[in-house]
C-alpha cells in the first residue's frame, strides 16, 4: 500500500478560526527540504504505477531514508506513464519501471542528481528537461481546476487544507451572503463547462429564486464523451475542490442537499469521493452547522451504469429518482422543478471545481484569464495522433495550434496534421487551414463545432475522416435513449448511410440526404445528444467533402483506413519470404513456401492488417 504522510489526530472544526490554525500549523509541520517522490496512482496504474510504488517502498526501507512517498491523482502527462517527480529537486520521470529505482533512490534521492537516461526529450526541441515545470506540456498550461492533481495525496484531508482548502467554504459562510456569492460567480464569467456553457451564476441566480424546499444541488461526474477523463481525474486527483465547490454552490442557491452523480466505472472516483466527504463530515466541513455558521448540507453519492444520455439534466434527474434515465421536455427547467419536483442546480466537476479559487481570489481576477466571452481556462483530454496525449488545462483564447503543437507536442512519426474533433461524439471536426482558431464557446460554434465537456482528438494524415463520422455516428445510435424520432430514427439512418458510403455502396444523392437529415434531427430532438448528434457529420461534409466523394466515386479510402475499399498486396520485389505474415494471418489467406515470395488470397482476406504490421521488410502495401 501506498505510504501516506503521517496524519495528525484532529479535531472538528468549529469555526474558520479552527480551520486557519489548523493549516497554520500544517504548514509549521512542512518541511519544505525534505525529500519526497510523489506518483501518479490513477491512471498510472494501468502503466505498472503499484508495482512501482512497491520498489520505492522496499528500496527505501531498505535504506532506512527519511522519504516521503506519495499516492497522488494524475500528473497530466499520460504519454509518459508511469510518472514521478522527486521534490524538492522538481525532477520529473517518465516511463519508469521497477527495475530504475535502485538508481533513482542512490542518485536522485540521496543525492541529488537526476539519472540522465530516465529524463524527458522535448520531441519537438530535442532539448532534455530536468524540471517539470521545464517541460512544455506542464510550462504551456494554466492550473486552476488541477492545481491540486499530482501535487497532493487525495485521501488526505490535511494536504488539501494546508493548501487553502475549504478557506473559500469559510469566506463564503461567514462573510459572503448567499447573494454576494452568486454576484462573484456572475462576475467572474464562469460558464458551464459540462457542455453547454450556459452562464454559472444565472443559473445558480435562478435556482435561489425558485420556490419550494428542499432545494437540491447536483454535481454531475457522468462525462460519457470517448476519450474523456476531466472530471474523473479531479475527483480521484483532489475529491475535497469537487466537494467544496459543492458546498458553496449549495449554500448559495439555498440547498440543503446534495448528490454526487458519478459512473459506477470509475471506482477510484468512487472510492477517493467516499472517502472525502467522510472526512469533511468528520471534521464539520458537511453536515450540520458547517463551521458554526448554521448552515447545514448533506452529500450522497448516486452511482450511474454509463448511460450516455444521463450526463443530459433532467435524464440524470430520473436516474437520480430511480427511474429510466430519458430526458424531458423544457421547460419547467430544473431550477424550478428538479429532483422530486423541487428546485436543482446541476453543475459538473470541472466547473464546481473552479468555484474555492473564483471565491478566494475574487469573480474579477477569474474574468482576467481568457477572452471577452469564455473566462477563465478549460480542462481538455487530448488524445489521437499527438505526442503529448492527457490531461490539459490552458486559458480560454488559446489557439488550436497551441494546443496541438505547443503543449501536446505535435504529430507522431513525422505525419501531418489533418483535423482535431472538440466536443466528444456530439462535437466537430476543425481542419488545419482553421487551426489559428480561438479556443472558446463562440469560435467553436461558428466553425460548427462545440466545447463540450473537453475531448479534443487530434486526427493525422491516416485518418479517415468519413470513418470518423461512422464512429461518432455508431456511439450515439447506440446511446441514444429511443424516446424521440429524430434521434432514433434519424440517427439510424445517418448511420446505415455512413456505413454504405465507407463500403464502397454509396451514391451522391445519399450525401444530400445525409445533410438534410443532420439539420432535421437538428432542429426537432428532444434533448441536447440529439441536437447535437450530426455535427461530426455536417463539419466533415463541410470540410472534408472531398474524402467522401472519393469513398462514392473513386471506391478508394484515401486514408486507406476502410476495409472494403482496400487490399494488401504482397511486393514481390521485397518480400524475403520470411514467413512471419503468414504465420499471424488469423485466416490462412497468406501461401508460399520459406524463402519464397509469398501471396495474399483476396477472397480470404479480412483485411485485419497483421501482416502489414508484422512485416519488418515494408514488403505489403495497401492499395
Amino acid at each position: 500500500m501506498p505510504t501516506h504522510r503521517q496524519k495528525n489526530n484532529i479535531q472538528r472544526i468549529d469555526s474558520p478560526k479552527d480551520l486557519h490554525d489548523l493549516r497554520e500549523k500544517l504548514k509549521e509541520q512542512r518541511d519544505e527540504g525534505k525529500v519526497r517522490i510523489r506518483i501518479c496512482m490513477t491512471g498510472c496504474r494501468a502503466h505498472g504505477a503499484e508495482e512501482l510504488m512497491t520498489a520505492f517502498q522496499e528500496e527505501v526501507g531498505k535504506k532506512s531514508l527519511g522519504v516521503e512517498i506519495l499516492a497522488t491523482g494524475c500528473h497530466g502527462f499520460c504519454a509518459q506513464a508511469p510518472v514521478l517527480v522527486v521534490d524538492p529537486y522538481g525532477i520529473f520521470y517518465g516511463g519508469v519501471s521497477p527495475a530504475d529505482v535502485p538508481e533513482i533512490v542512490s542518485e536522485t534521492v540521496e543525492k541529488g542528481n537526476p539519472v540522465e537516461r530516465l529524463l524527458y526529450t522535448d520531441p519537438v526541441s530535442g532539448k532534455t528537461i530536468v524540471q517539470a515545470a521545464e517541460v512544455p506540456f506542464y510550462k504551456n498550461q494554466e492550473k486552476i481546476v488541477l492545481r491540486n492533481c499530482g501535487e497532493i495525496d487525495p485521501t488526505d484531508v490535511q494536504q488539501y487544507i494546508e493548501r487553502d482548502g475549504y478557506a473559500a467554504l469559510a469566506k463564503a459562510l461567514i462573510e459572503m451572503k448567499p447573494e454576494a456569492v452568486i454576484e462573484e460567480i456572475t462576475t467572474s464569467g464562469l460558464r458551464g463547462r459540462g457542455g453547454a456553457g450556459f452562464p454559472a451564476g444565472r443559473k445558480w441566480s435562478f435556482a435561489r429564486a425558485a420556490s419550494g424546499e428542499p432545494k437540491y444541488m447536483i454535481c454531475n461526474a457522468d462525462e460519457g464523451d470517448p476519450g474523456a477523463f476531466m472530471d474523473r481525474a479531479v475527483l480521484e486527483g483532489d475529491p475535497h475542490t469537487a466537494v467544496e465547490g459543492m458546498t458553496i454552490a449549495a449554500y448559495a442557491i439555498g440547498a440543503s442537499e446534495g448528490y454526487v452523480y458519478v459512473r459506477a466505472e470509475y471506482p477510484i472516483a468512487v472510492e477517493h469521493l467516499k472517502k472525502a466527504i467522510q472526512d469533511a463530515e468528520a471534521l464539520g466541513l458537511l453536515g450540520e452547522n458547517i463551521l458554526g455558521s448554521g448552515f447545514s448540507f448533506r452529500v450522497r453519492i448516486k452511482k450511474g451504469s454509463g448511460a450516455f444520455v444521463c450526463g443530459e439534466e433532467t435524464a440524470l434527474i430520473a436516474s437520480i429518482e430511480g427511474r429510466r434515465g430519458m430526458p424531458r421536455p423544457r421547460p419547467p427547467f430544473p431550477a424550478q422543478s428538479g429532483v422530486w419536483g423541487k428546485p436543482t442546480s446541476i453543475n459538473n466537476v470541472e466547473t464546481l471545481a473552479n468555484v474555492p479559487s473564483i471565491i478566494l481570489n475574487g469573480g474579477k481576477w477569474y474574468a482576467g484569464i481568457g477572452t471577452q466571452t469564455s473566462k477563465g481556462t478549460k480542462v481538455f483530454a487530448l488524445a489521437g495522433k499527438v505526442n503529448n496525449t492527457g490531461l490539459v488545462e490552458v486559458p480560454m483564447g488559446i489557439t488550436l495550434k497551441e494546443v496541438v503543437f505547443a503543449v501536446g507536442g505535435g504529430i507522431p512519426d513525422g505525419r501531418s496534421f489533418k483535423a482535431v474533433q472538440t466536443g466528444g461524439p456530439s462535437g466537430g471536426c476543425i481542419p488545419e487551414a482553421m487551426l489559428d482558431l480561438p479556443v472558446d464557446y463562440e469560435s467553436l460554434a461558428k466553425v460548427g463545432a462545440i466545447m463540450g465537456s473537453g475531448g479534443m482528438i487530434v486526427a493525422d494524415d491516416r485518418t479517415c475522416m468519413v470513418d470518423v463520422s461512422r464512429f461518432f455516428m455508431d456511439f450515439i445510435q447506440d446511446e441514444s435513449c429511443g424516446k424521440c424520432v429524430p434521434c432514433r430514427i434519424g440517427t439510424k439512418r445517418m448511420l446505415e448511410i455512413l456505413v454504405d458510403v465507407c463500403d464502397g455502396r454509396g451514391s451522391a444523392e445519399d450525401l444530400e440526404t445525409l445533410e438534410e437529415l443532420a439539420y432535421s434531427i437538428k432542429d426537432t430532438a428532444l434533448c441536447g445528444l440529439g441536437q447535437t448528434a450530426p455535427n461530426p457529420v455536417l463539419t466533415t461534409l463541410k470540410y472534408f467533402k472531398e474524402e467522401y466523394l472519393a469513398h462514392i466515386e473513386d471506391e478508394t479510402c484515401p486514408a486507406k483506413v476502410c476495409k472494403a475499399l482496400i487490399q494488401y498486396r504482397i511486393i514481390p520485389e521485397t518480400c524475403t519470404g520470411c514467413g512471419a505474415c503468414l504465420k499471424v494471418c488469423p485466416t490462412e489467406a497468406i501461401t508460399g513456401e520459406k524463402k519464397e515470395v509469398h501471396f495474399i488470397h483476396q477472397e480470404k482476406c479480412t483485411k485485419c492488417g497483421m501482416c502489414y504490421s508484422t512485416c519488418r521488410f515494408d514488403a505489403i502495401e495497401v492499395n
